[in-house]
């Protein structure tokens, strides 16, 4: 079979993993397991714990010691066994740290799964620029197809989600040893010290006012991408209530997966927009896409309001992709060319890490707070609380960032 069909079939089941579970999860927490907003918040925030340290540390074991494709396939082993554990438990303390042991090793995956397809790629004599966008684009539709598999078979709400990300996952790290060996490159890697693997040498960025500033948005901003994963199904899922024969109450997957879809079509009009408009103004764009993302939710309902949904999940294509590559951009631009992958490393772990475990906790407080005693959750004032948050974070960025290294961009 040819290389990049492999490595395409990789891509494919490792965010099929992924999306078997990760926007449906919310809803089967709060309705079958009766967890209340915290406590699916802080599940989701264990993605972000995971994301500070541990592609970092088996990072260094794939750069060091293993061969990548092999840390690769035992750590999906375990995050498969964690999820088959978490399947079996219905409190919340076990449930947690059984998610928490998935998110420690399926995480690191994620770069692990770029190294192997990067270090393989060029052994082959592959332009890598060139070669891994369409092989990559091939992980996006592994995400929609399983969120339409748990839909279309009536999964979004017991444990058949968490078994098909199982046996998805330890079918990839099966699979994962018959790609083509990524040793260690033994002479480069030990030469550099722990803290510049751990990414932690980047720190040197946060004596710079512009930036120290732009890593804290980046933050705040990751926490804006756990809300929806969270408690996007959730809240469609409360429709079946009020609208019970409703597209979208009844298939809320599907309706979700429009944001995916939308990913696809925005990530082709980065170059226009940063040609355009320059960095910071897109980023500003991805921020006030943000505030119409959770507004329209809030305007919103699967019945004659359906368009107001759809709308929703179109502008999240423009809100995710806009800030993580131009933000990505913004760093390789000023961060020195000895640090810049550490510089790369950092920006993740404040979007996926630190973010992600501010947006867990917070959004899960939110949600508490407009949640009665009944359980019925006030789901406008929810998203309009979100809303506000982005639309402030909106501001103070116009108001904040004067950085010509981010204005003068219209080069790229």
């Amino acid at each position: 079979m040819p290389i990049k069909i492999r490595l395409t079939v990789m891509n494919f089941l490792q965010f099929f993993v992924w999306g078997s579970w990760l926007i449906s999860l919310g809803g089967y927490m709060g309705s079958q397991l009766g967890f209340s907003g915290l406590q699916v918040g802080s599940v989701y925030s264990t993605m972000g714990i995971a994301s500070v340290f541990m592609p970092g540390l088996l990072g260094i074991v794939a750069d060091r010691w293993v061969n990548a494709e092999r840390v690769f396939a035992v750590a999906h082993f375990i995050a498969a066994g964690a999820l088959i554990a978490a399947a079996q438990v219905t409190d919340f303390q076990t449930f947690y740290v059984l998610m928490l042991i998935n998110s420690l090793f399926y995480m690191p995956t994620l770069a692990l799964s770029n190294s192997v397809c990067y270090n393989v790629l060029t052994r082959n004599g592959h332009d890598v620029v060139k070669a891994f966008p369409p092989i990559r684009v091939w992980g996006t539709v592994g995400f929609i197809v399983a969120m339409w598999s748990v839909d279309l078979l009536s999964w979004t709400k017991n444990t058949s989600q968490l078994y098909q990300a199982a046996v998805a996952g330890l079918f990839l790290g099966c699979y994962a040893f018959t790609v083509p060996p990524s040793p260690p490159f033994l002479d480069e890697t030990r030469r550099k010290s722990w803290v510049s693997s751990l990414g932690l040498d980047a720190f040197v960025l946060f004596k710079h006012r512009n930036t120290a500033l732009f890593f804290l948005f980046s933050l705040m901003l990751g926490a804006a991408l756990q809300i929806t994963n969270a408690f996007g199904g959730p809240f469609l899922d409360d429709f079946r209530a009020t609208y019970p024969g409703s597209f979208g109450a009844q298939h809320p997957n599907l309706l979700l997966s429009i944001s995916q879809i939308s990913e696809t079509f925005f990530i082709l009009l980065i170059p226009f927009f940063l040609r355009r408009f320059g960095i910071r103004n897109v980023i500003l764009f991805s921020i006030l896409a943000w505030v119409l993302r959770f507004a329209l939710f809030g305007l919103s309902n699967p019945h004659d309001r359906l368009y107001l949904l759809i709308l929703s999940m179109i502008i999240y294509g423009m809100a995710f992709d806009f800030f993580n590559i131009s933000g990505s951009l913004y760093v390789e631009k000023v961060a020195e060319p000895k640090i810049r992958s550490s510089a790369q490393g950092l920006f993740m772990i404040m979007t996926n890490g630190f973010g992600a475990i501010v947006g867990g906790y917070g959004s899960g407080w939110v949600v508490d707070h407009f949640t009665n005693a009944e359980g019925q959750r006030d789901w406008p004032s929810i998203w309009f609380t979100f809303s506000g948050y982005a639309l402030v974070l909106a501001v103070l960025f116009l108001l904040i960032f004067r950085n010509k290294r981010m204005i003068a961009t219209r080069s790229l």
